[in-house]
C-alpha cells in the first residue's frame, strides 16, 4: 500500500484501535469512529479526530469527512451487516481503498461481493501489520524475527544513490546490517556487498534491522 495522508477506521475493537495508534504514532491523519464512547475516549488523545456516531449511517459518515480519507479501514468484523453497510457507504463515498476485518471465509467472500478492496483477518498482529502496509514509503517486506529485529527488502532511497555503503553508514545511522541486494524482485540475492562501488537507482537492498528505526523513518517520510 502507498503512504497515505488521511485513513478513517470504523469499529474500535482490538484490531480497529491497533490500527488507529499505530498510524497516529507515525503522524497519519486518523478519523476513528466507534458507537460506544468507552471505546472512543481510548484513542481520542492519540488520533486526529474520533467520533462517537453509526456507522452504517450514510449521513454521518458524510458529515464527518469519510469521503476525505485515502484508505478506510472496516474494523468491525464480528457483525457482518454493520461491516456490509459500512463498506457499501464508502465506495459510494468515493473512498479509494477500503480495507475490511472478516472472522470467516464466508464473510471475507460477503465483504469482497459488496465491494472491499482488501479483507483481513481479525487476529491482533494482523492490525499491527496493516498499520505497517499503510505506513511503507520504500520498506517493501519486514520479516519480524522477534520484537526488536527485522528482515527488512526495501528500495534504496533517492538521496543514497550515487553513494557507497560505506559513506551511509547504516549500521551507525539506522541500525541496519546489508545481508544483500538486487535490481528485481524475485532476482536471486547478491551477498556479496561491495561497500566502495555508489549505490544505483532502484537498487533493492535488503538488511538485518536491530530495531525500528529505520521503519520509523520510512513511515514518517524521511526517505521521500
Amino acid at each position: 500500500m502507498k503512504k497515505t495522508e488521511t485513513v478513517g477506521i470504523l469499529g474500535l475493537g482490538v484490531f480497529g484501535r491497533t490500527v488507529a495508534k499505530d498510524l497516529s504514532h507515525y503522524g497519519t491523519t486518523v478519523i476513528a469512529v466507534d458507537r460506544d464512547p468507552l471505546m472512543v475516549k481510548d484513542v481520542a488523545d492519540e488520533v486526529t479526530n474520533a467520533a462517537v456516531g453509526d456507522i452504517t449511517d450514510f449521513q454521518f459518515l458524510k458529515t464527518l469527512g469519510i469521503h476525505n480519507c485515502d484508505i478506510v479501514v472496516i474494523a468491525t468484523g464480528t457483525n457482518l451487516e454493520s461491516a456490509v453497510l459500512a463498506t457499501m457507504n464508502c465506495k459510494k463515498l468515493g473512498v479509494p481503498q477500503v480495507v475490511a476485518k472478516a472472522r470467516s471465509v464466508t464473510f471475507e467472500e460477503v465483504l469482497y461481493e459488496v465491494g472491499a478492496d482488501v479483507v483481513v483477518s481479525p487476529e491482533r498482529d494482523s492490525g499491527m501489520r496493516l498499520a505497517s502496509k499503510i505506513l511503507r514509503n520504500k520498506i517493501e517486506e519486514v520479516l519480524r524475527l522477534d520484537d526488536d529485529t527485522s528482515v527488512i527488502e526495501f528500495r534504496a532511497p533517492e538521496k543514497w544513490v550515487g553513494k557507497t555503503v560505506n559513506e551511509l553508514d547504516l549500521r551507525k545511522q539506522y541500525e541496519l546490517n546489508l545481508i544483500g541486494m538486487r535490481q528485481e524482485r524475485g532476482e536471486k540475492l547478491n551477498s556479496s556487498i561491495a561497500i566502495n562501488d555508489p549505490i544505483e537507482a532502484d537498487t533493492i537492498l535488503v538488511a538485518i534491522a536491530s530495531s525500528h528505526v529505520f521503519e520509523k523513518f520510512d513511515y514518517l517520510g524521511y526517505f521521500n
